[in-house]
């Protein structure tokens, strides 16, 4: 297989506050600058990471600190009105992609970010009343202030990813990619990231509930991936992830650990080339048969 040009892998934030470690701000410094240490300094959040608190608990470690925040950027989402105390005013969970409300969350992660600019700006899932046109003179307004320098899509079908491309550049689409979740490789996702110059994204890209769902299927992987492992001498882990690095839309993974040496791990997994026949070996795997 030929070598792939690869993205680096973007660093999750949705479990290093109230959701997960519940990290002080000296540990967000730390880890924050760990991580730009190793060239990873692109950090993934959303507006209701921690029922609205992380990204405030993230930028107490930016206030102030201009140099830090120059060396870094800051991917954050919107879209989703979650129920919860912090937003008293919800009275049931839905999606808004409404002017006011893309706004209102911007300015928003501005202030919880100490920040005046964000890096990419990501409509977090399909809002069934979304008014493309709409969204579209809202995010180049944003643009063209400099609140907002890049825009994308999460969790998007093909269809709903070529409306909103009709009226403006879509930069990034995240979506759940794995080899427990193999959707996007044949539903025209990974298709169009390709053919439209959209970086594709993968949250969860080492399989949601594989190491914890004793499940046929997962067995299968997890014993295909360890024997993997052992010729190429890496980590299981790694394994998974070079099997997403291995596809040409040059996937870029959301690594949503909150141990550093994972995230270490993770990077080093770019160096891995994945054959082509072991990449159908764990593909064979996580569909219990072989290709057609």
């Amino acid at each position: 297989m030929a070598k792939q040009i690869k993205h680096k892998p973007i660093v999750g934030c949705m479990r290093w506050g109230v959701w997960g470690e519940n990290f002080t701000t000296k540990q967000y410094e730390e880890i924050i600058n760990q991580c730009i240490t190793i060239g990873l300094n692109i950090f993934d959040h959303a507006d209701i990471y921690g029922h609205y608190t992380t990204e405030a608990d993230f930028g107490k470690a930016l206030k102030g600190n201009s140099n830090l925040r120059s060396k870094l950027q800051l991917i954050t989402k919107c879209g989703i009105n979650m129920l919860t105390p912090n937003r008293p005013n919800h009275n049931i969970k839905s999606y808004d992609t409404s002017a006011s409300h893309i706004i209102k969350s911007v300015e928003q992660s501005l202030v919880n970010f100490h920040t005046d600019y964000i890096d990419s700006l990501l409509i977090h899932r399909p809002d069934i009343l979304i008014d493309v046109e709409e969204v579209a003179a809202t995010i180049n307004s944003l643009k063209q202030s400099g609140k907002v320098k890049s825009f994308g899509l999460s969790n998007f079908t093909t269809g709903q990813v070529a409306l909103l491309h009709k009226y403006i550049n879509v930069e990034y689409h995240q979506v759940e990619i794995s080899v427990t979740h193999l959707n996007a490789f044949d539903d025209g996702i990974l298709d169009q990231c390709q053919v439209e110059k959209i970086q594709a994204q993968s949250w969860s890209p080492m399989g949601n509930g594989l190491f914890t769902e004793q499940t046929e299927k997962n067995i299968r992987i997890l014993f295909t991936a360890d024997e993997l492992s052992k010729v190429y001498n890496c980590s299981v882990n790694q394994i998974l992830l070079a099997f997403l690095y291995a596809h040409p839309s040059n996937i870029a993974p959301v690594i949503g650990t909150t141990k550093f040496d994972r995230i270490m791990e993770a990077k080093n997994a770019m160096e891995i080339e994945l054959k082509r026949e072991d990449f159908y070996k764990l593909w064979t795997a996580s569909t219990g048969k072989e290709v057609a």
